[in-house]
Formats: C-alpha cells, sequence, structure tokens
C-alpha cells in the first residue's frame, strides 16, 4: 500500500481496509512508508502489515505511513531502484493513493515494469520477470480528479470548512460585516462552490467558470441589495485558483478592496490553508476509504496482465472501476479547456455532479425573482420527526418558486397544520440563515390527519420520514372523492433512519450518522486507559438498521445488531466469543451497535447483562443510549448540500407538472407520475410515483423491502476479523470515463479516443 504526495483525511479507513482485506484473502500485505521515496530507498520504508498495527487507523486524520514528493522516482534509475525493492520481496500488486500526478507516476511505472526486469535479470539482480498490477485510490481534499464524484478526503474537508463559515456567520451577523473566506482548490473549485451552496454565500469565485466581464459591479450591487432586503451580513466564497476572464488571479484581498472602496462595508478576510486538511475524518470519509479499499483489493486479485491499470472511484452510491489514465487525460482535459476559455466545457468535463452543484447554485444566487407573478400557490409541509438538513431543502424551495413566480406558502405543525389552516406566506428573506440551522424552522408532528379536504392550495411539497410516504399515498387514494386533491404533489424524504422507499439517502441521515460516530470515538478513547471494555452502543432508525451498519463501518464496530439481518442466541454466543480472542490481542476494546427496534427479545438491556454475564473475568461492559441527539446539531456540508438540490429540483419539477396538468383555466392531476417521491437512486436523482412504491414497502415495519447498503455488512465483519464469504458475484466492472461523459463536445470525443488508442498501443 503506497500514499503519495499530499494527504487528506480518509486515507488511513483506506489503508486499513486494504490491509485486512488483503489479509483476509491470504495475501502478504505490505506498508510502504514516505511514499515512492519509500519505494526507491528500500530497506525498513517497507514493512510487513499485520492485522493489529492498523487496529487504531481509523479515526486518525492524515496518514500514518507517510508522505513525500521524490524526485528520484522521476528518472528510470529511480524507477529501477524500486522494482528491485519490489522484485526482492516478492511484490505484484502495487495499491496507490493520491492525486492525478501520484496515479500518472504508478501508471508509467507498470508501463516500464516489463523492460526494467529485463535489466534487473541482465545485471543479475532478479531471476525471472513478472507482471505488476496497480490500482489506485484518489486521495485529495480538493476533489479534482475526474471520473469519481467525491475523492477520500474532501467531505473532511468541507466539515472543517462548514465550521468555520458557522462561526464567522455569527460574528459577522452581529457586526453587520461581509466576511471574504478563501478556500483551497488552486485548479478545481469544488470546496468553494459546495461550500457557497451549503452556507448560502452571495457569491463565488471558481476556477473552472470566471465570472463575466463587469462582474465588480454586479458583486457590489448584488451585497448592496441583499443588505436592503433586511440581511446583516454578507459571505462571499473564493477558491484560491480563482481568476477573471483575462486570466488574471482573484484573490480575497482584491475582493476585499473592491468591496470597501465601492459600498463602504466592514469587510473581514479569512484564508484558511492548512487546516481544510487536518482533523478526525468525517464518517463518509471514513466508508468511503473502507469501500475503496475493498474494491482496490478485489481489482487486484481479478486483475490479468492484460488488465490496464484502474482507478477506483464512486459514482452515486456505487463503486466503479476506471482506466487510470482515461480519468487522468480527462482531467488535464479540464485544464487546457479552462486555458482556452472554454469554460462550460471545463464545468461539464467535472462530471455531472459538479454541473448540478454548479446550475443550482446559479438558480439560488444570481437570477432576480420575475416581475410576473405565476398565479401558483404551492405549499412546503414538515412532517414526522424533525431532523438536520430540513431548513435547507425548504429554503432552496422557497426561493426556487419565488423565481418561479409561485406564491410560496408555509404550513406549519405538519398535517395537523395544514388541517387547522396554520398557513402563511413566506418570502425571500423569510428563509434567509436557514442552511445552517437544525431541526425544522416550520415546525413538524409526528402524527397527521386526514381530514383536511377543504383545500384551496395547490401542489403540496412534503418534506419527512416514512410518515410523509404513507400521508402522501392517503392524499393520493383520496383524490377519488376529493377533487381538490387532484394537484401535484412531490415527498423529499427527510429522516435520520433512511428508511423512505424510493430513494438510498435521506436529508438528515449524514448528520445522524457523523453525532453517532464522534461519539463512538469518545467512547472507545475512554478506554484507552482502561483495558478491557465492551461497549454496548443503542442507535436510532426505528426498524431501520442504516444508521447501525454505517456507524458501525465508520467507527470499527465488532458487530451491528439490526432487524433486516435476522440473528439468534447462536450469533450473540459468537460475538461474545470474538471479543473473549479479541482481549488477548493488544486491541483490548470492544464496541457493539445496535438498532433500537431489531429485535423485541433481545433488547439492550438483554445483550449488555449477556455481554458482562459471559464476560467476566476477561471483559466488564458499559452500555449507552444515544437517545434524540441523533436527531439534534447543525446539518453537515452532504446533508445542506443535498437537501438544497432536492428542495431546488422538487419544485421544478412541480412546476413542469403544474403546466403540463393546466387544462381550461384550472388545474386537474390525476395520473400516478402526478404524485412522485424524489429521491436519489444509484446514480440519479429520479421522481418515482408513490403508487409504484407499494410493493416495494414493508409497511408494519416502515421500511424498504430492499435496502443498498446491506451489501455492505459482510465488508464490517470481515474488517472486525469474523471468517466469513464476501459476496463479489455485484463487484464492480471496469467502465470507461468517455462513454459515461456522453455530454462531451464531438472534437474531445474523438480526441480521447485517439489518445486511448495510443495508450493502449
Amino acid at each position: 500500500s503506497n500514499s503519495l504526495n499530499n494527504f487528506s483525511r480518509g486515507m488511513n479507513a483506506a489503508v486499513r481496509a486494504t490491509v485486512r482485506v488483503g489479509l483476509y484473502t491470504g495475501a502478504k500485505v505490505y506498508f510502504v512508508h514516505e511514499g515512492y521515496q519509500g519505494l526507491v530507498d528500500g530497506g525498513d520504508n517497507i514493512k510487513l502489515a499485520t492485522w493489529e498495527s492498523v487496529s487504531m487507523m481509523l479515526q486518525l486524520g492524515g496518514t500514518v505511513i507517510g508522505s513525500a514528493r521524490c524526485m528520484d522516482f522521476r528518472a528510470r534509475e529511480g524507477r529501477m531502484k524500486a522494482a528491485l525493492n519490489l522484485v526482492k520481496l516478492g511484490i505484484t500488486n502495487l495499491c496507490v493513493i493520491g492525486g492525478d500526478g501520484s496515479l500518472t507516476g504508478a501508471n508509467q511505472f507498470r508501463t516500464e515494469w516489463s523492460t526494467l526486469l529485463v535489466d534487473l535479470v541482465k545485471a543479475g539482480k532478479a531471476k525471472t520477470s513478472s507482471h505488476l498490477n496497480i490500482v489506485g485510490m484518489v486521495g485529495s481534499i480538493d476533489n479534482d480528479f475526474c471520473g469519481t464524484d467525491m475523492t477520500i478526503g474532501t467531505d473532511s474537508a468541507l466539515h472543517r470548512i462548514i465550521e468555520v463559515v458557522d462561526a464567522i456567520t455569527t460574528t459577522a451577523q452581529s457586526h453587520q460585516r461581509t466576511f471574504i473566506l478563501e478556500v483551497m482548490g488552486r485548479h478545481c473549485g469544488y470546496l468553494a462552490l459546495v461550500t457557497a451552496l451549503a452556507c448560502g454565500a452571495d457569491w463565488v469565485f471558481i476556477p473552472e467558470m470566471p465570472p463575466d466581464e463587469g462582474w465588480e459591479g454586479h458583486l457590489c450591487r448584488r451585497l448592496a441589495d441583499q443588505r436592503a432586503r433586511g440581511c446583516r451580513l454578507n459571505v462571499i466564497i473564493v477558491a484560491e485558483g480563482a481568476m477573471g476572464r483575462d486570466g488574471k488571479p482573484i484573490g480575497s484581498e482584491d475582493i476585499k478592496k473592491l468591496v470597501e472602496k465601492n459600498l463602504g462595508f466592514d469587510t473581514r478576510t479569512t484564508v484558511l490553508g492548512h487546516v481544510q486538511r487536518g482533523g478526525t475524518p468525517s464518517a463518509f470519509d471514513r466508508i468511503l476509504g473502507s469501500r475503496m479499499g475493498v474494491e482496490a483489493v478485489m481489482a487486484l486479485l481479478e486483475a490479468t496482465p492484460e488488465t490496464p491499470a484502474c482507478v477506483v472511484s464512486l459514482s452515486g452510491n456505487q463503486a466503479v472501476r476506471l482506466p487510470l489514465m482515461e480519468c487522468v487525460q480527462v482531467t488535464k482535459d479540464v485544464t487546457t479547456a479552462m486555458a482556452e476559455n472554454r469554460w462550460e466545457d471545463a464545468i461539464k468535463l467535472r462530471g455531472k455532479s459538479f454541473e448540478n452543484n454548479w446550475n443550482t447554485y446559479k438558480m439560488l444566487a444570481h437570477i432576480n425573482p420575475p416581475d410576473t407573478k405565476s398565479n401558483i400557490n404551492v405549499a412546503i409541509v414538515n412532517v414526522g420527526a424533525p431532523c438536520a438538513g430540513m431548513n435547507a431543502a425548504v429554503r432552496s424551495a422557497v426561493r426556487i418558486g419565488i423565481i418561479q413566480g409561485h406564491n410560496m406558502l408555509a404550513v406549519h405543525d405538519g398535517f395537523e397544520g395544514l388541517a387547522h389552516g396554520n398557513i402563511v406566506p413566506i418570502t425571500w428573506t423569510g428563509v434567509s440563515g436557514w442552511t445552517g440551522k437544525g431541526g425544522s424552522e416550520l415546525g413538524t408532528k409526528r402524527y397527521y390527519i386526514i381530514s383536511l379536504f377543504q383545500l384551496s392550495l395547490l401542489s403540496p411539497l412534503l418534506l419527512s420520514p416514512h410518515q410523509a410516504f404513507m400521508g402522501g399515498l392517503e392524499l393520493v387514494t383520496a383524490r377519488e372523492k376529493y377533487e381538490e386533491l387532484c394537484i401535484p404533489m412531490v415527498v423529499i424524504p427527510a429522516t435520520v433512519s433512511n428508511n423512505v422507499p424510493g430513494s438510498d439517502f435521506s436529508i438528515g441521515a449524514d448528520t445522524a450518522l457523523n453525532t453517532i460516530t464522534s461519539t463512538c470515538d469518545r467512547i472507545k478513547q475512554s478506554a484507552a486507559g482502561t483495558k478491557r471494555r465492551v461497549f454496548i452502543i443503542e442507535t436510532m432508525g426505528g426498524y431501520c438498521g442504516y444508521l447501525a451498519t454505517m456507524a458501525g463501518l465508520a467507527a470499527g464496530a465488532d458487530a451491528a445488531y439490526i432487524y433486516e439481518d435476522k440473528f439468534g442466541i447462536r450469533d450473540l454466543e459468537m460475538n461474545v466469543e470474538h471479543l473473549v480472542q479479541k482481549m488477548k490481542t493488544d486491541v483490548k476494546r470492544g464496541l457493539i451497535l445496535r438498532n433500537e427496534k431489531c429485535n423485541a427479545n433481545y433488547t439492550t438491556d438483554f445483550i449488555f447483562a449477556l455481554y458482562s454475564e459471559e464476560g467476566k473475568g476477561v471483559f466488564d461492559c458499559r452500555k449507552n443510549i444515544l437517545g434524540h441527539m441523533q436527531q439534534g446539531g447543525t446539518p453537515t456540508p452532504f446533508d445542506r448540500n443535498f437537501g438544497t438540490k432536492m428542495g431546488s429540483k422538487a419544485v421544478l419539477w412541480l412546476t413542469e407538472k403544474l403546466k403540463e396538468m393546466y387544462r381550461h383555466g384550472r388545474i386537474f392531476a390525476n395520473t400516478p407520475d402526478s404524485a412522485c417521491v424524489l429521491g436519489m437512486r444509484k446514480r440519479a436523482l429520479t421522481f418515482q410515483p408513490l403508487a409504484e412504491l407499494n410493493e416495494q414497502t414493508d409497511f408494519e415495519h416502515r421500511i424498504p423491502k430492499t435496502s443498498w447498503w446491506l451489501k455492505l455488512r459482510p465488508i464490517m465483519k470481515i474488517l472486525a476479523k469474523y471468517n466469513i464469504s464476501l459476496d463479489t458475484s455485484e463487484h464492480a466492472h471496469m467502465e470507461h470515463v468517455i462513454k459515461k461523459r456522453v455530454s462531451m463536445p464531438a472534437p474531445l470525443i474523438k480526441k480521447h479516443k485517439e489518445e486511448v488508442e495510443e495508450e493502449e498501443e
């Protein structure tokens, strides 16, 4: 395992998973310390890895095996030394974690491998020739590598940035200041763009899309307009590589001077720098690193001498394998497009996720409400338990609705408020600052009353857990009796449980997952001095085991009990024995997670008593019920961004449906596709009719009948050293970046094909 150049949080999770899955398959696994320099120098820089050597890695930032730039590796002589060191140890598979430069170097090393070995054999330093397999994982906080939605470390960097933004916001509001925040991103504006979406920034500067000519006047007018609307602060986000159309850099100090000179606003700048790299990795980065590590080992085991070097990537929630050099070439094409002033091409080449973020930002920040109204009412209702990210979705929905010319209405206290007419207009400034607020500003109720058919409202947009899904179904069913309900409706999943059918993710689940993970870290740390201790922790989720499973992966749990994966007394007995054996190693602590409704008889108290009794003399137990702290707190960057995009897309869909269903001066919608759930399925946001999701729903337990994340449970068990079989029937297959980017300009597609053919030759 080889970590190169810069580092990012989450790399250690990838190293841990690579080591443990490699050992699980029976392979020898080596650490290469200090990147390519360690590969060239050899000796103690290349050490055999053991299971216990990665036990404390998961929650650590940076990379414990070191990272370094290496000039020696750029020369053939240096690569010859690296090849010799690998041959001596019989290493024929190399897993490289780094950016595009590091991965390009790895591919060159592989391409030269046969000739390097020929020279070594001639010199008598090697006996026989062999082939070298290489797989890459991308570790970069900038998210600047094309072919993957997220690189390892990006989410953690966003956590640090948003933490700073939230702190700055309170200061700016108190003093009515303008704050300019400069974030990393020399060649890629992902961090700046997502930060702008997540905090509702007034302006963002990114390298891929320089501002239009005359932007200085436009920026000042926008800031002045926001103050005139009653906003007490302005926030501007700048990527460090931001530039104008003339190619000149745009720095935070330049913007500060402009604002102070033209507007006289009290303005401050903050340059975050390397604080974005350090700290504890987020739950997402731990899970991403773990999944990528497992997939990397699978790719190496299945590789042949003819298999091209690949990089393991993330698309939606799917792990995919892509040809390494295709991804590197597309990444270089972005730089070329920017140098040639082809800004739209640069945005498209960054990928669909980046493009969607940019389009959403443009709609929310740079379009003024129209002069003419649509005479359409859109009501927003929060139903069920509150969760972090709901307010971001409401803010986005309200502002996009106003931009479309609609009358936006807020329904307070859920369906009960709708029944009792607790409905008020909501304005553009009425949702200012909502992206960073937890809970539900509109108020919500866990129950609903379907006796509300005196409606003069149009098109409800429902944000909530399973209750809104069920309530939506009842509204659709009641259309036969109440004509007023023949209006378009959309449900946005928003629940910490992540149990809404039709969506792989729900708003709020990521925030809850990070809360659980950070709590588990603290609980485990408390056992650092007190050895031989097992912690049993109960999580929320109803009957859905998403939180327990994903927190188990992120926190390195020894077991996670959930309703969907049935267990009995024999399984509990096996888990106790597993912990007894673990206490004989250097890691003398255990972590058990239990979903709150996984089993009516095997309660948290029962499991605690069982473990306490069976572990007597070997370990003692403690239990923790996390409770409603999982629903609170400020939303994570993911939930803010996800909620913003979901709210925007939902209102745009409602607008199209309203136009489509408008007949003879009225709206009449009674088709199945006029009442949908908006959800993320694999790689895209999709609208699915509520009626069609009936068959996919276990109504008794309020969970979907199938869940994608259940396939990750074997990974958690293998990483905890259980001897189970790993199902590889649905492993990722090699895909092509060119085929994925069908919207790429024709000249670039032709250019790509020619370059790939040359590379293969």
